[in-house]
């Protein structure tokens, strides 16, 4: 469950993305930027994408599979030290996240050669939230992931609920869309439009903080604000505000 569950959930909740109808008046970016501005085509965010995930279940399978064998029969703690787990893995992913992300943006060589193919990806949209350079996919994620999981010594029961709720936040930042009533919205001030920033040409040295909250950008200078703005032709449209 810790391994494929997911992964499994990756494809359902990006795949409720893709089938839905267009939805113009709730699109970041219009369909025709998407056809016009991403430099990959659906196959290979595909490929890459399901590339990434054989890698992470592969060290997801031996690391968990280690750390029970080690552990032996393993309690189920309380809900409240589950929460608790979860809140510390969730401050450490997104610390080994924006240190790791922003340094790939500062290194100009980690960025032509590893970080740019995510960055082609003009206009995001929910199946590529994964889609890295294969290196990239490994440092970011999966070493990120299992960093995560040992500092908070939370089971693998534990660790199911909280990398599923890590992919679909993930999946989320990317999809594309303001739709009313999302609670990733409502709860998280970093979300789909403070991610669109960051895709953006004037947002590339901001917004580096990934999945959860802007904590390390607001403290370390790369925090870009942004106001969302009604197009004409329908649908919103994320631009930098002034601080």
């Amino acid at each position: 469950m810790g391994t494929f569950a997911p992964i499994v959930v990756y494809w359902i909740y990006a795949g409720f993305y893709h089938l839905l109808p267009p939805l113009d008046n709730y699109r970041l970016h219009t369909t025709r930027d998407e056809e016009k501005k991403n430099l990959v085509p659906f196959k290979a965010v595909v490929k890459g994408v399901l590339l990434q995930q054989l890698v992470q279940a592969i060290v997801a399978l031996i690391l968990l599979t280690t750390t029970s064998n080690a552990s032996g029969v393993t309690v189920q703690p309380s809900i409240t030290k589950q929460i608790i787990q979860i809140v510390i893995a969730m401050f450490v992913m997104d610390t080994w996240q924006y240190f790791v992300h922003r340094y790939m943006h500062q290194n100009k060589f980690l960025y032509r050669h590893i970080h740019s193919q995510h960055h082609r990806l003009v206009v995001p949209y929910a199946i590529g939230a994964l889609y890295n350079h294969p290196i990239e996919g490994l440092l970011l994620d999966t070493v990120g992931g299992a960093i995560s999981f040992l500092v908070s010594g939370m089971t693998a029961r534990t660790a199911v609920v909280f990398f599923c709720f890590a992919v679909v936040k993930t999946v989320d930042d990317h999809c594309g869309l303001w739709l009313p009533g999302n609670i990733f919205h409502l709860f998280f001030q970093n979300n789909t439009a403070y991610h669109d920033i960051h895709h953006q040409l004037q947002g590339l040295k901001y917004n580096y903080s990934q999945p959860f909250f802007p904590i390390w950008d607001k403290l370390l200078g790369t925090y870009m604000p942004f106001n969302l703005v009604k197009r004409a032709e329908g649908g919103f449209e994320a631009k930098p505000a002034k601080d």
